[in-house]
């Protein structure tokens, strides 16, 4: 499908072995829809974050790498970043212009930083963004459990405001 392209956010090693909320139902989802981009020739993009040296997220650690189970083909386009926003010093923006994207299917982790920022700069851009339920995750922390951050950004910030969730 012209203009639109699958953008796996942070789904890496480290950021799975820590166990966010729901992981199994997630991960087999973005599995599921990026295998099914692949048949539709939808490109998949990746953005991996690094996290600096010392962090779980360090590049060239191995909880740097993308998730095994859904990591790109030798031919999909990875974008590393250092910010929250996929968008700040990556080139991003410009690649999907050049490939004339106008949608964005945003899947992830970290529902409340990475993927709501990259969401934000995506709709601040023009992009059209679509979240499919089910596949962004995050963690517990000491206000809310991930289940509760998952339900209030998907439902109450994203939907029809920044994004349509389907």
């Amino acid at each position: 499908m012209k203009n639109v392209a699958l953008l796996v956010v942070d789904v890496q090693e480290a950021s799975v072995l820590a166990h966010p909320y729901d992981e199994e139902k997630v991960l087999g989802n973005i599995k599921t829809l990026v295998s099914f981009c692949r048949d539709q020739e939808i490109e998949v993009i990746y953005v991996r974050h690094d996290g600096g040296t010392g962090d779980e997220l360090e590049r060239n650690t191995p909880g740097w790498n993308i998730y095994e189970p859904i990591a790109p083909n030798q031919n999909e386009k990875i974008f590393d970043k250092r910010f929250n926003s996929a968008f700040k010093e990556t080139g991003l923006n410009e690649y999907l212009c050049e490939k004339d994207v106008q949608i964005l299917v945003l899947v992830g982790i970290q529902t409340e930083y990475c993927v709501d920022t990259t969401l934000k700069t995506a709709f601040e851009y023009g992009y059209r963004i679509i979240v499919p339920e089910k596949t962004t995750t995050t963690y517990d922390n000491s206000f809310l459990s991930g289940k509760d951050l998952c339900e209030f950004y998907t439902y109450k910030i994203w939907n029809n405001r920044f994004a349509k969730v389907i």
